[in-house]
């Protein structure tokens, strides 16, 4: 079985070496010519795949559904999937993250369904069951910041603060009639005993004795110091606020994360809204799965910030024990995707991947930035398959594949009526394949011009074949690029015939010449992706995957 860890991506990242290119190729070939080095096999590349949208049918079979797509998903070169939460929620539409209860999996009658939306704890272990028999590790979305949906409610004593200054109170202290009470009335003390009441809590945004909306601090609480500085303080987010500090929340949480390793074969977790609880409970957590049940596994944190400066720091206070998905790097490729003559050459400028290549997951879009959503990052269609290149054929990140890209975004909701096909034109199981296959060893960046980009990989001893890719916005592209000597003669083609109409100037085959070079082009607002003809599985792209 294929183990994914921390220490597998950083070390396949110091088997590569990444080399600027001033086009003339004269900078790296002297260290690439004369072979390389044979430290070992090369490990498969890592493809993370977010196995869900935000408007996946409520019916209740998506962990089925992903059992039926699994081998296929380990055949084009998912390594890792990262699944949707999977307890129980405010109702059986909730997509998780309106948590109620961490220790239901779809196993007790509660808000209304047996199942969550995505189906039963039956169906989720035999999804995970299959996912290790493949080779395929999960990753469990994580949300810990508060709880939803109470049971009952009950009075305590809190003041509103202002919306825009959490640290500012704007009323005097009132009794309010919260829905706090977490009694899991059908689970009982099933795996936990634990029940929760107001003073597990910081914070609520609802009094049923006026029944007035606003963000209500509980008395005698605090919001955590460590949290994001946005309005202040970002501790509070929505729902029944989770405090930290509480001795039995601390306790309860840990021992559901060690419950959880228990009850399902995972690899990793997701962590939901960082941004909202404190940085330190967050580490203290990671280290007790370390001491217990998630020795290797990957951590991946959801911090929506758009400093580079703040995400390091993020990652210094977590001892760089996590990756954070680089939002940076997504609103580029949109601003990008959207703006006329844009500089393709400042794609990666002010990205967490350029800083922090160990530890970003790279990606196009999500179930929050998805259309219709509250951090929606709207998409020039023609940009998608370059964004998607860029991500997984190059050697820095660690990508992550969206489902509502590979499968289309579903039409089932009146905010989102219309159904949106799989992006890239349906290529991008073909980008994905290509990662697993030919996206190896040392990468030469030919960035010389605006409009038109492109890249080469060398290959490995043992993975050899190589590929070059060539990127245009506003015009044909063209770029002269060196493969290795070691291919002169050999006849390459493109592997994703994206070129509506192939234009004068878009060669068909690329015959590299005897100093290892090729005049490889793509058509504009295009990206050509090329291999040798003969490559191993080179015939696997010709047909629908």
């Amino acid at each position: 079985m294929q183990r994914f860890d921390l220490q597998r991506l950083k070390d396949s990242f110091q088997r590569k070496r990444s080399t600027e290119h001033d086009g003339s190729g004269s900078r790296s070939r002297k260290s690439i010519v004369g072979g390389l080095s044979q430290d070992g096999p090369t490990p498969e590349n890592l493809t993370m795949f977010q196995a869900f949208e935000w408007y996946v049918p409520a019916d209740q079979k998506h962990w089925q559904r992903l059992l039926s797509t699994l081998p296929r998903l380990k055949e084009i070169g998912i390594s890792n999937m990262w699944i949707p939460p999977g307890c129980k929620a405010t109702s059986p539409q909730d997509n998780g993250y309106g948590v109620y209860d961490l220790y239901d999996l779809g196993e007790f009658h509660q808000k209304g369904s047996r199942p969550t939306k995505w189906g039963s704890k039956e169906d989720l272990l035999n999804l995970l069951a299959r996912a290790q028999q493949l080779g395929v590790g999960i990753y469990w979305d994580t949300i810990l910041n508060h709880k939803a949906s109470a049971d009952c409610k009950e009075r305590c004593m809190a003041v509103k603060v202002d919306p825009d200054d959490r640290t500012q109170e704007i009323g005097p202290p009132e009794e309010i009639e919260a829905w706090i009470g977490f009694d899991f009335p059908d689970r009982g003390s099933r795996y936990s005993s634990q029940k929760y009441h107001w003073y597990h809590f910081n914070g609520t945004d609802y009094n049923s004795l006026d029944h007035s909306s606003a963000i209500y601090r509980l008395e005698g609480k605090k919001w955590s110091e460590f949290v994001d500085k946005e309005h202040k303080n970002y501790d509070y987010l929505m729902f029944s606020n989770l405090d930290h500090t509480h001795d039995e929340v601390r306790e309860d949480i840990k021992r559901w994360g060690e419950w959880l390793g228990h009850e399902l074969k995972l690899k990793g977790l997701r962590l939901d809204a960082v941004k909202h609880y404190s940085d330190r409970f967050q580490l203290e957590f990671i280290e007790h799965l370390e001491r217990t049940v998630g020795s290797g596994w990957f951590f991946v944190a959801e911090y929506w910030l758009f400093s580079v400066k703040g995400m390091r720091e993020y990652l210094s206070r977590m001892k760089h024990k996590v990756s954070l998905f680089d939002s940076t790097l997504l609103y580029n490729f949109a601003q990008v995707s959207k703006t006329r003559n844009a500089d393709l050459r400042k794609i990666f400028e002010g990205s967490l991947v350029q800083v922090e290549p160990h530890h970003a997951v790279t990606l196009v879009m999500n179930h929050d930035t998805q259309p219709t959503q509250p951090l929606a990052a709207p998409f020039g269609v023609w940009f998608k398959p370059l964004a998607y290149a860029l991500i997984l054929l190059r050697e820095d990140g660690y990508p992550c594949v969206f489902y509502g890209d590979l499968y289309g975004i579903a039409s089932n909701s009146p905010h989102h009526p219309k159904y949106e096909a799989p992006s890239c034109r349906g290529r991008l199981p073909h980008l994905c394949l290509a990662r697993k296959l030919y996206a190896y060893g040392p990468q030469i960046n030919y960035f010389e011009a605006p409009s038109c980009i492109g890249f080469t990989r060398l290959g490995t001893w043992d993975r050899p074949n190589g590929l070059a890719c060539v990127m245009a916005s506003t015009s044909l592209g063209k770029r002269r690029m060196f493969v290795g000597r070691e291919h002169a003669g050999e006849t390459w083609t493109d592997i994703l015939g994206l070129g509506m109409n192939r234009r004068q100037g878009v060669e068909k085959n690329v015959i590299i010449d005897g100093k290892g070079n090729g005049d490889f082009t793509c058509d504009p607002m295009s990206v050509a992706v090329w291999v040798r003809m003969d490559a191993p599985d080179r015939e696997k792209f010709d047909v629908p995957l």
